[in-house]
């Protein structure tokens, strides 16, 4: 959901589109490649008003123009830590940032620079989120028609079950069905895979566009994430928008350790608001030494895509997930690295836990995200040229229903190891 993304912006990495060894096994290769891609990344950063700095990222893949919008500055702090890392001899970079800033002439500026951008609504419209980017600007056509408070309960299909003839939504508690030519689904990697399995029929008897694969809701990635919050009893971070650092060096290993480990960035600026009612949590630290002093790190490791790792229903409302997670190590050796590195520093003289709007159930997560944590997303309906081993065609269309679409991140191959949401976005303009 854009609503509450952290606005990071990357593209996948050119080899990510390759076979690739990692700790637990192999990242499969996609059937088209980053030279296929790179245009319609082009257009999704222009669309969504991407701001970064060509060149800055060693892992970075070609591109055939600059960013679209110069990169965000850092704040003190951040910049002062920025410098450090570069002493250090890596290479920090700014991170690719979707918003509407304008710091050349702040009082034009949609975007404010508050500390509550990543993990919340933007109530300035001040985000690049889907709705602000391309939903609002076409609710002026005469062709387009919004409809709120729907909740799509299954597909329809005609009696041979070679097209969707209906879409069942509940509005109002009433139900009314819908119908197109061409129908999208594009609700995420597990509602769209979790919709399709309920609309299993006589003709679709494991769900639909899951005759010739049986994979609908199969290969589910979410990233191995987590975050380390560093505390410094040295300095201050007054900080409010500190997302704008990201760092590489370890992406594909380090010398010594083949396998991937993955990419760290900042994240948005813990706030004291976020850590009232788990005081116990933070002890022999205060939550005021804690909002005062932190500084937030978010790292991703590539999972890997595994058929036992599914999305499964269970009658009309219960959503089954059922995941085990894979490539732990590079994951854990990227979070003692980065650790061990903060403390040089003096950015990490505590590393406490991370109260965050992806953890509802228990409010704070120590170091890895819990498995209730779904933001990335994708997997679920891969794409590819043969029906049996994939659900989608390379244009999302399904093999099994011709006027079908799944639109989302559901159509990943692998995961890569930085935010999807790029990605999804370019594949949606080239689809």
């Amino acid at each position: 959901n854009t609503k509450v993304y952290g606005a990071a912006l990357f593209r996948l990495r050119e080899k990510d589109f390759e076979q690739f060894r990692h700790r637990d096994g192999l990242s499969p290769e996609w059937p088209i490649k980053y030279r296929d891609w790179e245009p319609y990344y082009t257009q999704a950063e222009e669309l969504y008003q991407v701001h970064g700095r060509a060149g800055a990222d060693p892992t970075e893949p070609w591109r055939s123009k600059e960013y679209p919008h110069p990169p965000i500055s850092h704040e003190p702090r951040i910049a002062e830590v920025f410098e450090i890392l570069k002493a250090r001899g890596m290479k920090p970079y700014p991170a690719p940032m979707g918003v509407r800033l304008n710091e050349a002439a702040m009082h034009l500026s949609p975007c404010i620079r508050c500390d509550t951008c990543d993990g919340y609504p933007c109530m300035v419209h001040a985000k690049s989120d889907a709705e602000v980017s391309a939903v609002r600007p076409v609710l002026q056509k005469s062709n387009v028609m919004l409809v709120t408070e729907a909740k799509v309960l299954r597909l329809l299909t005609s009696a041979s079950g070679r097209e969707v003839t209906g879409v069942v939504a509940e509005i109002s508690g009433q139900p009314q069905v819908f119908s197109a030519d061409i129908v999208v689904v594009s609700c995420g990697a597990v509602n769209s895979s979790a919709l399709l399995q309920r609309s299993a029929n006589d003709k679709h008897p494991r769900g639909l566009a899951n005759n010739s694969s049986g994979l609908v809701g199969r290969n589910l990635m979410k990233h191995v994430l987590g975050s380390l919050v560093g505390v410094s009893t040295l300095k201050a971070n007054p900080s409010k928008f500190q997302k704008t650092m990201a760092i590489n060096d370890f992406y594909w290993g380090e010398p010594g350790y083949d396998f991937p480990m993955g990419n760290i960035q900042l994240m948005g600026k813990t706030v004291i608001e976020g850590l009232r009612g788990y005081e116990d949590k933070y002890a022999p630290l205060t939550i005021e030494e804690v909002a005062k002093n932190s500084i937030d790190w978010w790292l991703t490791t590539e999972d890997l895509p595994e058929t036992k790792n599914q999305v499964r229903v269970e009658g009309d409302q219960r959503i089954i997930i059922d995941y085990t997670e894979n490539n732990s190590e590079p994951f854990d050796r990227l979070t003692e690295r980065w650790k061990g590195i903060l403390k040089e520093i003096g950015c990490g003289c505590h590393i406490v836990p991370q109260a965050n709007y992806f953890t509802p159930k228990s409010g704070y997560f120590t170091t890895k995200m819990p498995m209730h944590s779904l933001g990335h997303q994708v997997g679920t309906c891969k794409f590819g040229e043969d029906p049996k081993t994939s659900v989608l065609d390379l244009n999302c269309r399904t093999h099994d229903v011709e006027n079908l679409y799944v639109v989302d991140g559901s159509f990943f191959v692998s995961s890569g190891a930085v935010n999807p949401t790029l990605t999804i976005i370019a594949n949606a303009l080239r689809v």
